[in-house]
């Protein structure tokens, strides 16, 4: 049972999300980064995850944050960041849909604010905003580039640093912008990360436990 207390209405979108089925094709995609984080951690190393999209603004973003909490929810040490090809900002759409998950968040700037976002009481904010997947603030060299849209993947054949690349992508909730259901497909997406970034860190083993 997990020591790590998440805040109480992040904690019912976590139920909810946990509950979402989750298609055999998905979790061999997710396998490829379960080895991944486990192959680290047996060998003692530092977990470092760089969530690559092309503009940084929506399911990346989604990713780190869904990934950091799953690691700190599940007690596994692990960097997650964030980046792209191309410097925008975090989209107010999926900014207000982390918020309706129930994150506390607050923000300083303003074309590409930075946001903090806390996931409990007691825990560090995470700390994002667009950038390139280089930027300093993301670790340089020695990390697994997690890429989260198809756009980045296919116009990236190449990412200095990376140790491993792994594919794991979702749809854009950017094609609903200005629709009736647009909250509704932000929300979705995000419910769909986290469902699979809790999955993946639910089967990491930390000193054979």
């Amino acid at each position: 049972m997990s020591k790590y207390t998440l805040l109480p209405e992040l904690e019912k979108t976590l139920d909810q999300a946990q509950s979402l089925y989750i298609s055999e094709e998905r979790k061999d995609i997710l396998k490829v980064l379960i080895d991944y984080i486990q192959s680290k951690i047996d060998q003692e190393k530092e977990v470092n995850l760089n969530f690559i999209c092309t503009h940084n603004s929506r399911r990346s973003q989604f990713s780190q944050i869904w990934a950091q909490t799953a690691g700190d929810y599940f007690n596994i040490p692990v960097n997650c960041y964030s980046g792209g090809v191309e410097v925008t900002a975090f989209n107010e759409r999926a900014v207000e849909s982390i918020k309706r998950s129930g994150f506390k968040v607050s923000s300083k700037g303003t074309d590409n604010p930075t946001y903090f976002i806390l996931n409990s009481d007691e825990g560090k904010p995470i700390s994002t905003f667009s950038k390139l997947f280089n930027d300093p603030v993301n670790r340089a060299d020695q990390f697994a580039a997690v890429m989260t849209c198809s756009h980045a993947d296919e116009n990236c054949p190449f990412i200095p640093g990376t140790e491993k690349r792994i594919p794991v992508r979702y749809e854009d909730p950017k094609a609903f912008d200005n629709m009736p259901e647009e909250a509704e497909k932000y929300d979705e997406r995000s419910m769909q990360i986290a469902s699979e970034m809790f999955y993946v860190f639910s089967k990491i083993k930390v000193n054979g436990q």
